[in-house]
């Protein structure tokens, strides 16, 4: 997880110096960036060329990386609390899942409980 610490640090570092880029547009600089990369990934995992594979899902790790970052300046959400989020609702789908759930019934109560955490904001 040290990795995982020390790659958001660089994300944060180079996010400085992107707002001062002419061609900075925000998060959607990232996430065409993004779409991009996972087309990359597509192509490499046929070839069968590992370092080439992990070098393209780093790719895709650094833009959601500085997507996150983006949008934490434009819209105020908070990186913990999307780190959270998921560990919570693929902690709540999984657990259901080996307690006999269906995987659509798990994903409908979470929905609602998104609907029901909204009406009260």
């Amino acid at each position: 997880m040290r990795d995982i610490e020390k790659l958001l640090e660089i994300a944060r570092r180079k996010s400085v110096i992107d707002q001062t880029s002419s061609w900075y547009s925000g998060s959607e600089t990232y996430l065409t960036e993004l779409k991009h990369e996972i087309d990359e990934v597509i192509e490499e995992i046929p070839r069968n060329r590992a370092c080439y594979l992990e070098d393209e899902l780093g790719d895709v790790l650094w833009d959601y990386l500085n997507i996150l970052l983006a949008l934490e300046r434009e819209s105020g959400i908070d990186m913990g609390s999307v780190i959270s989020r998921a560990c919570r609702k693929y902690e709540e789908r999984i657990s259901g899942i080996e307690n006999g759930q269906l995987w659509k019934d798990i994903k409908a109560q979470q929905k609602q409980a998104l609907a029901e955490e909204l009406s009260r904001s």
